[in-house]
C-alpha cells in the first residue's frame, strides 16, 4: 500500500481498534487459480501471537480454504470509512484558488500466514464469540442455545475455520493532513454536518492535533 509519511499510522493499538470495530474484512489470497478475495467477519485476539491472531470461516463449498497450505501468506484489509472531499470545504481555496478534489479513508492491512482448522471444536468457540460480540447490544441478545442442538451441529459441519496469524499490520489515515490545520477543520465540519461523522470527526481530531502538535 502506498503510504507517504503523513498518512501513515503504525500504532499496533490503533490499527487492532479499527479491526475491532469495523471486523468485516476482505481476505485476499493467491492459491493454485490464482487471486482470489473474500468479504468475511473476523474476531481479533490482540494478545495472541506477536500482533495479534485473526479467525474467521467459510463455507465448505467455498474452495479458498482448500486452495490454501498452512502457512501460505495473505493479506486482509479492513476499511473503517472513506468521504469525498470537495475543494469548497477548504477555507484556503476562497483566497488561493489552488485546492482540488481528494477522497480521504482510514484502513488497516493485516498480513499474515493462514492455518486451516477444520474442527468442530474450533468453529464452534469462534462461532460462539462472534456471536457473543455481535449480539452484545441486543434487547435480549440471541445465542446458540437458542435453537436446537442438531440444528446447529449441522450448521457447524458446513463451515470451515481459518486462522490467521499476523506478521505484519500497516495503516492508512487520509485526513487531509497535508493541508494547513484551518482546511483539515473546514472539511471535517462539512463532512459532520453531512452525516459523515467517522471520517469528519477523524479530520477534527487530526486539525486539532496539527495545532497542538
Amino acid at each position: 500500500m502506498y503510504t507517504p509519511a503523513h498518512f501513515e499510522e503504525s500504532r499496533p493499538e490503533v490499527l487492532h481498534g479499527l479491526i475491532a470495530r469495523h471486523p468485516m474484512g476482505t481476505l485476499v489470497t493467491h492459491g493454485a487459480k490464482g487471486l482470489d478475495a473474500n468479504h468475511l467477519p473476523f474476531e481479533l485476539r490482540a494478545q495472541e501471537g506477536t500482533q495479534g491472531v485473526l479467525h474467521c470461516h467459510v463455507a465448505r463449498a467455498n474452495t479458498v480454504w482448500q486452495e490454501l497450505v498452512n502457512g501460505d501468506e495473505v493479506l486482509v484489509i479492513f476499511r473503517a470509512g472513506d468521504a469525498y472531499i470537495s475543494p469548497q470545504w477548504y477555507p484556503s481555496k476562497q483566497e488561493l484558488h489552488r485546492q482540488v478534489p481528494t477522497w480521504n479513508y482510514l484502513v488497516a492491512h493485516a498480513h499474515g500466514r493462514v492455518t486451516i482448522r477444520d474442527d468442530e471444536r474450533y468453529v464452534r468457540g469462534m462461532v460462539g464469540r462472534l456471536t457473543r460480540t455481535h449480539e452484545a447490544g441486543q434487547p435480549v441478545p440471541w445465542k446458540m442455545t437458542d435453537a436446537p442442538q442438531d440444528f446447529i451441529d449441522t450448521l457447524l459441519q458446513a463451515i470451515v475455520g481459518i486462522e490467521i496469524e499476523i506478521t505484519r499490520l500497516e495503516g492508512k489515515a487520509k485526513l487531509s493532513q497535508n493541508k494547513e490545520a484551518r482546511d483539515i477543520q473546514g472539511a471535517g465540519e462539512a463532512l459532520a454536518a453531512r452525516g459523515e461523522r467517522l471520517v469528519g470527526e477523524a479530520m477534527l481530531a487530526a486539525a486539532s492535533a496539527r495545532r497542538t502538535g
